[in-house]
């Protein structure tokens, strides 16, 4: 179980996902959380960045999903004027979401990707749907009250990877 809650690769934001090598190894369709991964939990749209991001997948004929636990409300919202497909309410880690997202894009597990920021919703979801993930550190400090518990358990995960020398990043 606890080899479920490591992520393929780890890097400090979306920008630095290398998408044209994730491309050359194969991938072809990213499924991205929203809140503290795209952009903060509190953000109504996506920021020039991100909507950079987005466009970059698709000159690279990539596609993406973003898959929530949040409200369909919050989710259509920021969804919606990028013309990203989302799955709302996805109940992460379970495996449904997930599995719905690369069959919706017409893709194989092997060809999909899973970007969040979450150890026991994303990765652990993402792990389980036989999907490589990539965790990104948040984007920002603050979280939404749901998602408070789960920072105190990750915290625990993160420096038993730091103290493996699994991952590099410190906390702040």
């Amino acid at each position: 179980m606890f080899k479920k809650l490591f992520p393929n690769q780890y890097v400090k934001s979306i920008f630095e996902i290398n998408l044209t090598e994730l491309k050359e190894l194969g991938i072809k369709g990213i499924i991205t959380d929203l809140d503290n991964t795209l952009v903060e939990w509190d953000r109504a749209l996506a920021t020039p960045e991100v909507k950079e991001w987005f466009k970059t997948i698709q000159q690279l004929d990539m596609k993406v999903t973003i898959v929530s636990n949040n409200t369909e409300k919050r989710v259509k919202a920021f969804s919606n004027p990028e013309e990203v497909v989302y799955i709302h309410n996805a109940k992460k880690p379970m495996r449904r979401a997930f599995l719905k997202a690369f069959q919706d894009m017409g893709l194989a597990p092997e060809e999909v990707v899973v970007v969040g920021d979450q150890i026991f919703t994303d990765v652990l979801g993402g792990n389980r749907a036989g999907l490589q993930t990539i965790l990104v550190v948040p984007v920002t400090k603050t979280d939404g009250f749901f998602t408070r518990f789960n920072r105190r358990m990750e915290r625990i995960v993160l420096k038993k990877m730091r103290q493996k020398g699994l991952i590099q990043w410190e906390e702040d």
